[in-house]
């Protein structure tokens, strides 16, 4: 190990690793997506819907294809300093994100009578249902498990390395994967926006 890896686990971050108030905000979003589906609003429905569909895809799209990029060049100082940051707040982030908008997607195509549609256009319904389960078993089943094994480890005194870059090799590669099927359900999206 060189010198600056042996400092840099010296000097190991003494706070806790995961900030458990950040689960304040975490209700507060999903009080609103609540309160959006009660009220049979469209509009308001419609704006949560898009607002955490924006952030969610935006924020797949810059990790897989700028984020990790970035950290695989980064030296381990700098890679851990960055990731004992970045992990925990994505632990919330995209758990929320990931769940408020699939679910007002549903409630709002409900509201706007596209889940009875017939076939064909019912097609473009379906291909949104198998992007978002797609989306949802990579994030919930790998990406928040491996989120949360590479911050535990890499909190440890002395982490294991070699398993964090295979962790992260992975978790780049399934967000990178991830930002494709963004590309394609905004696809869908502009096609439910102008006409099915």
């Amino acid at each position: 190990m060189n010198d600056v890896a042996a400092a840099t686990l010296q000097s190991a971050p003494s706070r806790p690793l995961i900030n458990w108030h950040n689960l304040w905000w975490v209700a507060a979003a999903l009080a609103v997506m609540i309160a959006a589906i009660r009220s049979g609003d469209w509009w308001f429905l419609n704006f949560v819907h898009v607002a955490t569909g924006v952030l969610w895809t935006g924020i797949d799209l810059f990790m897989g294809f700028v984020v990790g990029p970035i950290n695989r060049q980064m030296d381990f100082a700098a890679r851990r300093q960055f990731t004992t940051r970045l992990m925990p707040k994505m632990l919330f982030l995209m758990t929320t994100l990931s769940t408020i908008t699939p679910t007002t997607g549903w409630y709002l195509a409900e509201l706007r009578g596209y889940t009875a549609l017939p076939y064909p256009q019912y097609g473009w319904v379906l291909a949104a249902l198998i992007i978002t389960t797609i989306l949802g078993i990579q994030g919930i089943g790998i990406l928040l498990p491996t989120n949360v094994r590479v911050a535990l480890e890499i909190a440890k005194p002395a982490p294991d390395m070699e398993m964090v870059g295979r962790l992260m090799r992975r978790y780049i590669r399934i967000v990178a994967f991830q930002g494709s099927m963004q590309v394609a359900i905004i696809v869908i999206m502009a096609k439910f926006v102008t006409g099915l």
